[in-house]
């Protein structure tokens, strides 16, 4: 059923939370593009400015700034604070155009597995999608999410891609990926053993069960 004019479907809103928050909660790095304006102030407005790799962007009023870590809100307040040793009330936006620096890892039985720039937010499932797929020899069943949280803690997410392409999952079980982040889909063992029997014979599969043993 489409929602009416003004209405938010739930699966719509939990999206648009997702980009609000990695909107929000961003922290800048090296690389990434962002706009400073100030109403009404044209020479101290920059259109875009790409973040240095030692963390800093120059503003002609305040100088070198150093954002790197900072979020947009905390940016905004922080310069908000500094122009109003210069400007009456100044009215500061600023605005992420391209995220370049947070990256994440997408590691085992994928087809390209390696390391993504997650220049927007991207769930669990992109981020296979963008690594080529989960490959034969893949458990959509078992896909794990290691993240390091703020207190230095790892937290282990457990996220069932299968369900998730089968449409039996809701919208919140497709993990929101954070920076830093790695999706490790493990091996299935059935399919390497399919594989083995059908490919090597009996004698080779023999052989890989003595291996698994020691």
């Amino acid at each position: 059923m489409t929602p009416a004019p003004g209405q938010i479907s739930g699966d719509d809103q939990f999206f648009k939370d997702i980009y609000q928050e990695f909107y929000d909660t961003y922290r800048l790095g090296p690389a990434d593009e962002i706009a400073i304006r100030v109403t009404g102030q044209p020479d101290f407005t920059l259109e875009r400015v790409k973040v240095s790799p030692t963390g800093n962007v120059y503003h002609p009023l305040l100088g070198a700034l150093e954002v790197a870590g900072a979020t947009i809100p905390q940016l905004i307040e922080r310069l908000t604070r500094d122009m109003s040793e210069y400007l009456k009330n100044p009215k500061v936006n600023v605005e992420l155009l391209e995220a370049n620096s947070a990256k994440i890892g997408v590691l085992g039985d994928v087809m390209r597995p390696g390391i993504l720039v997650m220049n927007k937010p991207m769930s669990v499932l992109e981020a296979i999608t963008a690594s080529g797929g989960i490959a034969d020899t893949g458990d959509k069943s078992g896909v794990v999410v290691l993240r390091q949280l703020r207190d230095g803690r790892a937290q282990t997410l457990k996220v069932n891609v299968k369900h998730i392409l089968e449409g039996k999952a809701g919208a919140e079980e497709n993990i929101a990926l954070q920076a830093g982040d790695t999706v490790i889909v493990n091996g299935n063992a059935k399919k390497k053993m399919a594989s083995i029997l059908s490919l090597a014979g009996f004698g080779s599969f023999l052989s890989f069960v003595s291996a698994g043993r020691h």
